[in-house]
């Protein structure tokens, strides 16, 4: 579970970085069900990927994320997760085709320039997904990439975790 730590506005005033920061506060039990044991609507397939040639662009984009002071990392450890931003640092899972790469590090760039700051909290995880994805569609298909249903199926995919009763996202 997780909880905002108040402070007294005394230690507030001394970082205000740190005031009302999200942290965990303990553990509950959850009921978790198979989709075989559950009605309603299928959920979608993310079955398209990115295709396509990056050329150039892969190491231009990796050096101007490095240029921002975004340390940039590949872990195994992330899955299901093709790619996760922590605030100054970037891990994309390893082995991805070169295209599928490319719009994951474009999609956690925008999560970083976008997100780490006050307007996280004035935004759902809709919107910061939405917003992420957006701009990943569009620079990828701005350098030619073949970018099929993929931007719009994970959009969707994200909206129906995030909305759908009983479903829960770390």
């Amino acid at each position: 579970m997780i909880g905002i730590r108040r402070k007294k506005d005394s230690e507030a005033e001394k970082d205000i970085r740190t005031q009302n920061q999200p942290v965990l506060v303990g553990f509950r039990s959850a009921y978790v069900f198979d989709v075989s044991q559950t009605d309603g609507a299928e959920l979608p397939e993310l079955s398209e990927r990115v295709k396509g040639k990056v050329g150039e662009y892969r190491e231009r984009l990796i050096d101007f994320v490095i240029a921002q002071g975004i340390e940039l990392d590949w872990k195994e450890s992330i899955s299901p997760a093709l790619g996760v931003s922590y605030g100054g640092k970037i891990v994309l899972f390893p082995g991805q085709e070169t295209a599928e790469e490319f719009s994951t590090l474009v999609h956690e760039l925008a999560h970083e320039m976008l997100h780490k700051a006050e307007r996280r909290t004035a935004t759902t995880k809709t919107v910061r997904e939405t917003e992420a994805e957006a701009i990943a569609f569009v620079v990828g298909k701005t350098i030619g990439l073949d970018t099929g249903r993929a931007s719009a199926d994970y959009v969707v995919f994200s909206f129906m975790l995030c909305c759908s009763p009983g479903v829960a996202l770390g």
